[in-house]
C-alpha cells in the first residue's frame, strides 16, 4: 500500500515539529538542564511521533476499505493490527 503524499502534508509537519522538538531535548541534555524539562520536552516528541504513526496507520486503514470498495474480508486485518500494535 502506497502513502498518498497529499494526505500525508499534516503528518510531515508533524514529524518535522518533531524533529525541532528533538533538537530541544538534545540542546536542553548539552547544557545541563533541568530533568523535569529534559523529560517533558522529550515526552512532547514522543507524543507527536506516536500521533504522527497512528495517522498514517488510519491512512493506510481507509485506502485499504476505499480500494476494497468496503469490503472488510479484503482488509488484511492481522496486518493492519501489528501496525497498530507496533505504536503501542
Amino acid at each position: 500500500m502506497q502513502l498518498d503524499p497529499d494526505e500525508m502534508t499534516p503528518v510531515i509537519n508533524r514529524i518535522k515539529r518533531a524533529q525541532g522538538q528533538l533538537a530541544g531535548v538534545l540542546r536542553l541534555l548539552e547544557e545541563g538542564r533541568d530533568c523535569e524539562d529534559v523529560v517533558t520536552q522529550l515526552a512532547a516528541v514522543s507524543k507527536a511521533l506516536d500521533r504522527a504513526g497512528f495517522a498514517i496507520v488510519a491512512s493506510g486503514l481507509q485506502q485499504c476499505l476505499v480500494a476494497g470498495d468496503g469490503d472488510i474480508d479484503s482488509l488484511d486485518v492481522k496486518k493492519m493490527e501489528k501496525l497498530f500494535l507496533s505504536l503501542a
